[in-house]
């Protein structure tokens, strides 16, 4: 794997914090910091994933999007 080297500014506290946080895990510095923006990325929508929430909302009600507050009060309130 290839690494771009970068350079960050850290609070006092956030560079105290996130090195015990690395010291605990036994990694470094730089490995957790890796870490959590891989995990950020993930967790990030992608273009493509906005696709497959089109059509989701579908029904046979014509006016849902005037009255979608009395249709999900129906639905809480069977559950």
């Amino acid at each position: 794997m290839s690494l771009k080297r970068t350079q960050i500014y850290l609070e006092p506290e956030q560079h105290r914090l996130l090195k015990e946080e690395a010291e605990t895990k036994g990694i470094s510095l730089a490995e957790l910091l890796r870490r959590l923006a891989r995990d950020h990325l993930h967790r990030q929508p992608r273009r493509e994933d906005f696709g497959r929430i089109v059509g989701l909302g579908k029904s046979d009600v014509d006016n849902a999007a005037e009255e979608h507050d009395r249709y999900i009060e129906g639905a809480v309130s069977r559950e």
